[in-house]
């Protein structure tokens, strides 16, 4: 029997919650009725929970606030859907009470599972009884009456969790309809349950609450691709981690509001997991760029999912991007994109643009620049097409590195309007530099420079000069990560120092062992190196 949670404790929790979230994942799924009938809300918190046990684990030694920290982290960052967003502000609540207690006993627990479901409550915009945050709830007020020892706290925790569950269909007339039990409640009873097994060590009753314990089951009429089921809600899920100041976020959910509901923002200290429920997605992420910088932007077709619409085959639709070099070009067209050459800093043929399209045969296109001095050649192929009836949009990205992240999230069996707007946020959010070499005497934003130099320019801006190419592409990097990121691009030229990317990867690597990095051989010239953070 644990006595008070240390690290161990933790870590032994998310992995008996994973296993128990994996055996329970196809039931929750079978559960799941609200807020959209799309069966993966048990999916949703097994992903969820195995992000937060492979942070947890990266933590070795005792340090107690060190695992809870990983564990909010990890859920924040692995968070999946409506109930694995509000599960994982349920985790970071838990996570600040418990490292600040000593010991994290009895009392804690229940201290920190009443704070843990109000935060939960705040973040949803409107919370609704009968939910996951019906059961967290009575989670918390059964611990508070349940004593001082710890064992007796989670298993009381547990079992209120369980009979709040019961009794949601009489909270929720959706639930009462399909006559089932909320499927996100019952995710967090696995969750419950485990810490109770963790701490007490005895292994709770298999709990297998499909419905109501009275009243007949009503069984939820059958789809077809003829007759779909209404969702009677909005038609796309719209998800994405935002890096933001924590006084940005009131404004940011005083927008998204309107916009939609099943509206839930957690988080903190500078970083945000987004989800709302829209019938379109560009204001919502556009709300994001607005507070701060959103990344790993996700757009769920919800209508997709519920009314198991056929989806478009590839040949359907199809990418046309642009690139200065042969070696660009095939880094596009491994990603699926039909590529027209151009020249470095120059632009290319309407002409060639419109062959292109006509040659692709699709209906629906979508283009990407690889410069903000092609994206006028663009929409005017854009616009030739559109007039012969064809569907097109237009990426505006501002570089290469930019069009590799909006290729890197292309899914052309996705939504039209889904697919363009995730490329496009993909695109916008990757920030992009470039390694040259001074051809003149000019007078830059970062000083002086003479022909010879080494410039380094972010986001089109001259940040740093020196005589070095490597030395200036590790500060470019450095200064880039500084405002954050986790990928790191690099794409080498013609003039590219022998072994330059391997020296910057090994030093990268050692600075901040965090970061993932890419390498690709472009053979652009004009820039020996080409750098995106995303």
């Amino acid at each position: 029997m644990v006595e008070v949670l240390d690290a161990a404790a933790i870590r032994r929790w998310c992995e008996v919650s994973l296993d128990g979230l994996a055996r329970a994942r196809e039931e929750i799924d079978w559960l799941n009725v609200y807020p959209v009938p799309d069966a993966d809300t048990g999916t949703n918190l097994f992903l969820t929970m195995e992000a937060t046990a492979a942070a947890v684990a990266k933590v070795s030694g005792d340090d107690l606030p060190a695992v809870l920290r990983a564990m909010a982290d990890g859920a924040l960052l692995g968070a999946k859907g409506n109930s694995g967003v509000i599960t994982s502000q349920l985790l970071r609540g838990l996570a600040v009470e418990l490292a600040s207690a000593n010991p994290a006993g009895g009392a804690a627990l229940a201290t920190a599972l009443t704070a843990a479901a109000e935060l939960s409550y705040a973040a949803v915009a409107v919370p609704v009884e009968g939910t996951i945050l019906t059961v967290a709830r009575a989670a918390a007020v059964a611990a508070m009456t349940a004593g001082l020892v710890l064992s007796d706290v989670a298993t009381a925790a547990a079992e209120g969790a369980a009979a709040a569950l019961v009794k949601t269909p009489d909270q929720l007339e959706v639930l009462a309809r399909a006559g089932v039990v909320d499927a996100g409640g019952r995710g967090l009873c696995v969750i419950f349950d485990s810490l109770a097994e963790v701490v007490s060590g005895a292994v709770p009753a298999e709990r297998l609450i499909r419905v109501r314990d009275a009243g007949p089951r009503a069984q939820p009429r059958p789809e077809t691709a003829s007759e779909p089921a209404a969702t009677g809600g909005p038609a796309y899920e719209v998800m994405y981690l935002l890096d933001a100041a924590d006084e940005a976020v009131p404004a940011l959910k005083a927008t998204l509001g309107p916009l939609g509901d099943s509206l839930v923002v957690v988080g903190g200290g500078g970083l945000w997991n987004v989800h709302i429920h829209v019938d379109d997605p560009g204001p919502a992420v556009e709300a994001g760029i607005e507070a701060g910088r959103p990344h790993r932007i996700r757009i769920n077709n919800l209508t997709e999912a519920t009314h198991r619409r056929p989806r478009l085959g590839p040949q359907q639709r199809a990418v046309i991007t642009l690139a200065p070099a042969a070696g660009l070009a095939a880094i596009f067209e491994q990603a699926g994109a039909t590529v027209v050459l151009h020249e470095v800093d120059g632009t290319p043929q309407t002409a060639s643009l419109v062959d292109a399209i006509t040659d692709s045969g699709a209906r629906e296109i979508v283009m990407v620049a690889d410069a903000a001095s092609t994206v006028p050649a663009l929409q005017a192929a854009a616009a030739q097409a559109r007039a012969d009836g064809i569907r097109v949009a237009v990426i505006p990205a501002r570089s290469s590195v930019q069009a590799i992240a909006a290729l890197a999230v292309h899914e052309p069996s996705q939504d039209f309007d889904a697919d363009v707007i995730a490329m496009s946020g993909a695109s916008g959010t990757a920030r992009h530099a470039e390694v040259t070499v001074a051809t003149q005497e000019a007078v830059t934003s970062a000083g002086l420079c003479h022909p010879g130099d080494v410039l380094g320019l972010i986001d089109g801006d001259i940040a740093l000069i020196g005589t070095d190419i490597a030395t200036v592409a590790a500060g470019v990097i450095e200064r880039m990560l500084d405002a954050g990121g986790e990928l790191v691009t690099l794409i080498t030229g013609a003039d590219a120092p022998a072994g330059v990317a391997d020296r910057l990867v090994r030093e990268l690597h050692a600075r901040r062992p965090e970061v993932e990095c890419v390498v690709y051989d472009g053979g652009q010239d004009v820039y020996p190196l080409l750098i995106g953070v995303e």
